[in-house]
């Protein structure tokens, strides 16, 4: 059955390669790697099954730069060529029905649970608010000079292992968005102070990834449109970067927003306009498409196909990036491409109990539960069970973290 759907047009990019259609399986934390941040059989599993479900391009969850430090449990982790094996079967997966794949590289500085590591790095020495992670020490310029080096190794070794792509995580509060924030960089040497310089930290990563793995490589980055603190990242400060970027080359900017400790509300109040379009940052977008050529993706908020094709031909955005609809449903670009009105079911998660639904690690661990059945070949279940599914996904967090621990001891 053909479509006349906007989403099924190809995107070519600025490093020449050739988006499929404008759907996008955006980051997840698949939380399937070994103890020790290894890759494993499962991940060519899993996008193997994305890769079925008929989207132009696959973004992978976080890829550590430095294995001593890490994000959450079991996240995958590329500092040399002991994977290179199993990376080529996780792309080979991933490439099955032409699609692209994009590793989506991170370091979290400080934003890293004190269960995983206990010398936390960031731009400056302020702790977050939260005791779950250990206050960070102050980077010193070798090693900001050091961690670019190690992203620029991870994107080469990826690049030879046939990612067609890398993102930097540069949202979210981890370290590029640690650099970027004014709340959070308070340096007064040249990574810190003026914009210009808070920025240079997340410029001299791409040029140095440019120049190790050629023009043919796509780049992009995941990017706050704003940190929602006072006195932080604002948007007009993102606007101008991605200005800068989009200079230098960048492929494909992803639209995202807040961190840790000021995360998108997804359950409180939101705009009528928010509401009507579905995505949290359409109005975002907009602005920035005034300001760069680069093409922009928006992930957030987007369940019905019309609002999805609305924004595409409305020019908001380029490319549609959906995360959770991907897990409840893996052949969710199909029925996009072929199908007409098609809605997503993904809604926020309640089990009835409401001091646990008003917990973020419920909402994420219950999907990353999912994740975890596809990677081993069942299909992923569509409901939460109240009290039952509650117990059974806190479980496997904290079993995911003695994991960890037992490979660290």
């Amino acid at each position: 059955m053909t479509t006349t759907s906007p989403l099924s047009e190809e995107l070519k990019l600025r490093s020449g390669s050739v988006l499929k259609n404008r759907i996008c399986k955006s980051a997840m934390n698949e939380a399937i790697a070994t103890g020790k941040g290894g890759v494993v059989r499962q991940f060519e599993v899993l996008y193997r099954t994305w890769a079925e479900g008929g989207s132009g391009l696959l973004i992978t969850g976080n890829i550590m730069v430095d294995k001593r430090h890490a994000n959450e449990p079991l996240a995958v982790a590329v500092e040399d060529y002991d994977d290179f094996q199993l990376l080529e079967l996780w792309v080979a997966g991933a490439k099955s029905k032409g699609g692209q794949i994009w590793a989506q590289l991170n370091h979290p500085g400080k934003q890293s649970p004190k269960f995983l590591n206990d010398q936390p790095l960031a731009p400056s020495a302020i702790p977050l608010a939260s005791d779950m992670f250990i206050p960070p020490r102050e980077l010193t310029e070798s090693e900001i000079s050091d961690i670019i080096r190690r992203f620029t190794t991870t994107a080469l070794i990826l690049k030879e292992a046939g990612f067609d792509g890398v993102q930097l995580h540069g949202a979210h509060g981890y370290l590029i968005s640690q650099f970027l924030s004014p709340n959070h960089n308070k340096r007064n040497d040249q990574w810190g102070g003026s914009l210009e310089n808070r920025m240079r930290f997340v410029k001299e990563i791409y040029a140095s990834i440019r120049e190790k793995v050629g023009e043919g490589f796509a780049i992009g980055i995941k990017l706050n449109s704003s940190d929602f603190q006072k006195g932080g990242f604002s948007q007009e400060e993102s606007i101008e970067v991605c200005r800068h970027l989009d200079k230098m080359g960048i492929d494909l900017i992803e639209v995202s927003g807040g961190s840790w400790e000021n995360p998108v509300n997804r359950r409180g109040e939101q705009k009528e306009s928010t509401k009507k379009r579905e995505a949290y940052f359409l109005e975002f977008s907009e602005q920035l498409k005034k300001n760069v050529s680069a093409p922009i993706m928006v992930t957030g908020g987007f369940r019905s196909q019309q609002a999805m094709e609305e924004a595409i031909n409305s020019g908001s955005v380029d490319v549609v990036g959906l995360a959770r609809p991907f897990v409840v449903d893996p052949n969710l670009a199909n029925h996009l491409l072929t199908g007409t009105n098609y809605r997503s079911s993904v809604e926020p998660i309640s089990t009835g109990i409401k001091k646990i639904d008003d917990m973020a690690i419920m909402e994420i661990s219950w999907y990353t539960d999912q994740i975890r059945r596809m990677s081993e070949g069942l299909p992923p279940k569509t409901r939460v069970r109240g009290a039952f599914s509650a117990f059974k996904v806190l479980y496997n967090f904290w079993q995911r973290g003695q994991q960890v621990k037992r490979v660290r001891a």
